[in-house]
C-alpha cells in the first residue's frame, strides 16, 4: 500500500536579507489539483498586506514557483517572489506618520491549501544582516544611523539621503552594510533633532557631515559615495556638483536634474516654490518661480490622487528658467548613476535623468555615466523584494493624496534590476578610485 503523501510549503533560504529571492516550493499535493498559495505580511505599523494565487500541481504533485505561471490571482507569469510584490494592504490604511520600524525582521507566513490537505510555512526577509554593526550618530550637529560591515574594516562609505518625506533612510542603508560597504543615513529634516521642513536646507551641514566622516571613518581608498532618492536624489546631484572634492561618486534614485522648491514639503503655508536649499547664505534657484511655462493648475486642479508631472513638464518648456536651476552635475568629481521611472506620476525622473546624463556627456564627463530608465516604473524604485502595489498615498509633510506611478509589477522589476546595478556601480567605481582613476581625471 502506497505511503500518503502530506503536502508541504518550503522556502528557502527560511532567513535572508530581503533582497536574496527566495526557492518557494510545494509538494505531497494530488496531481493536477488546483493549489491556492497565499502569502501575509503584518508589517510594525499595524497594517497587513495579502497576496494569493493558484497554481496547478505537476504529475508529482508538486509546484516550483520560480518556475511555474499561476492560473489566477494577485499576479500572472513567472515571477519567483511574485508572492511578495503583489501584495496588497487588506483592512483600513494606516494613518500617515504612523511609527514604523525600517530595520525590523519580516516575517512572510505561507499557506498552500486544496482539497487533498492544507501546509503552512514561513520565510524571514532580515534588513540588518548578522554582524552588522548599528550605532546611532548624535554629534557634531548630525542626526543620522551608522550601519558597519561584519567583517573588520575599513570599508567603503555610502551616504544615504531620504526624500520629502524626510526622516532616516536606515533600511537601504543597512542592505550596503550587508554588502561590504559602511553606510550613513544622515537625517536633514522630519526626524528628532532635526527641522520639521525642508525649508532653505542649508547644504553647510553636509559639508560639515561629509568632512566629520571622512576624519572620523578613514574610508577604504578614502572611498566616499552618496546617494539619495526622490529630493535626495536631487540632493545628491546637487552635493556632487556643489563640493566635488568630496565625493568620489553620485547614485541619484528617481533624482532631479534641476533645483526646485519646498513643493510638499514646506512649512505649513509656505509657497511651495519657496527655495529648498542655500549654500553661502544664498538661496538656490527654483525651476517654476518666475517661470512664464509654469502651471501648477495642473496639480491643483486634477483629481485624486494628484500626478505632479505634467506641472513638472510644463516648467521644463522654459529654457532659461531650466537654465538658471539646471544642477552643473559636470562638476561631480566621478561617476554618477542615474534611476529613473518612465512612469514616474510624481516628477518626471526618467526625463530628469536625461537631462542629466545630456549635461555630463556634453561635457565630455571623464568618468562613468550610467543611466537606467525603466519601462511601467515610476517613483517608488527601491530594493527587492517588497510590495509594489502602492501606486498612490498621502505625502507624508502635506498630507495631498499624489499618485506615484507605475505598476505592481514594473515597480518590482526595477527594483529587482536596479538593486544589483547599484552594487555594481559602486563596487567599480571603488576600484577606479583605488587604481587612480579619479585623480588622473582632476
Amino acid at each position: 500500500m502506497a505511503s500518503q503523501k502530506i503536502p508541504g510549503i518550503v522556502a528557502e533560504p527560511y532567513a535572508a536579507t530581503i533582497d536574496v529571492a527566495r526557492r518557494i516550493s510545494l509538494h505531497g499535493f494530488a496531481a493536477g489539483e488546483c493549489v491556492t498559495v497565499t502569502a501575509t505580511l503584518r508589517q510594525t505599523d499595524g497594517s497587513t498586506w495579502r497576496s494569493e494565487v493558484f497554481f496547478n500541481a505537476d504529475a508529482d504533485g508538486g509546484i516550483d514557483v520560480s518556475m511555474a505561471a499561476p492560473i489566477g490571482g494577485t499576479y500572472s507569469g513567472v515571477s519567483p517572489m511574485g508572492l511578495v510584490w503583489s501584495m496588497r494592504q487588506t483592512g483600513e490604511a494606516v494613518p500617515p506618520g504612523t511609527p514604523f520600524d525600517q530595520l525590523a525582521v519580516q516575517t512572510v507566513q505561507l499557506r498552500a491549501a486544496a482539497a487533498s490537505g492544507t501546509a503552512d510555512g514561513s520565510f524571514e526577509q532580515h534588513f540588518v544582516a548578522p554582524g552588522v554593526g548599528v550605532r546611532p550618530i548624535r554629534e557634531n550637529g548630525m542626526v543620522a544611523t551608522l550601519f558597519t560591515p561584519a567583517d573588520e574594516g575599513p570599508h567603503p562609505l555610502v551616504v544615504m539621503l531620504s526624500g520629502s518625506g524626510g526622516g532616516l533612510m536606515e533600511a537601504r542603508s543597512a542592505l550596503f552594510a550587508a554588502h561590504g560597504f559602511a553606510a550613513l543615513a544622515l537625517g536633514y529634516f522630519g526626524a528628532p533633532g532635526l527641522p520639521p521642513t525642508i525649508s532653505q536646507t542649508r547644504l553647510e551641514y553636509f559639508e560639515a557631515a561629509l568632512r566629520w566622516a571622512r576624519r572620523t571613518f578613514l574610508p577604504a581608498d578614502g572611498f566616499v559615495a552618496v546617494g539619495g532618492v526622490s529630493r535626495g536624489g536631487e540632493l545628491a546631484l546637487l552635493l556632487g556638483a556643489t563640493m566635488p572634492d568630496a565625493i568620489d561618486a553620485v547614485v541619484a534614485y528617481v533624482p532631479s536634474s534641476v533645483t526646485n522648491g519646498v513643493l510638499n514639503a514646506g512649512r505649513p503655508g509656505e509657497d511651495r516654490h519657496a527655495s529648498s536649499w542655500s549654500w553661502r547664505g544664498r538661496n538656490l534657484p527654483v525651476l517654476a518661480r518666475d517661470n512664464p511655462r509654469a502651471n501648477w493648475g495642473l496639480f491643483d486642479n486634477a483629481p485624486a490622487p494628484k500626478r505632479q508631472t505634467p506641472a513638472f513638464l510644463a516648467a521644463l518648456q522654459d529654457a532659461q528658467a531650466v537654465a538658471r536651476s539646471s544642477i552643473a552635475v559636470e562638476r561631480i568629481n566621478g561617476p554618477v548613476l542615474l534611476i529613473g521611472g518612465r512612469d514616474d506620476a510624481l516628477w518626471p525622473s526618467a526625463r530628469f535623468s536625461e537631462l542629466a546624463e545630456a549635461r555630463l556627456l556634453e561635457a565630455k564627463h571623464p568618468y562613468p555615466v550610467v543611466n537606467l530608465c525603466y519601462d511601467d516604473a515610476g517613483h517608488t524604485i527601491t530594493f527587492p523584494y517588497v510590495p509594489t502595489t502602492v501606486l498612490a498615498r498621502a505625502h507624508p509633510v502635506s498630507r495631498i493624496e499624489l499618485a506615484y506611478g507605475g505598476t505592481a509589477e514594473g515597480n518590482a522589476r526595477a527594483g529587482a534590476q536596479s538593486w544589483p546595478a547599484v552594487l555594481t556601480f559602486l563596487d567599480e567605481a571603488r576600484q577606479a578610485v583605488r587604481r587612480g582613476v579619479r585623480e588622473s581625471a582632476t
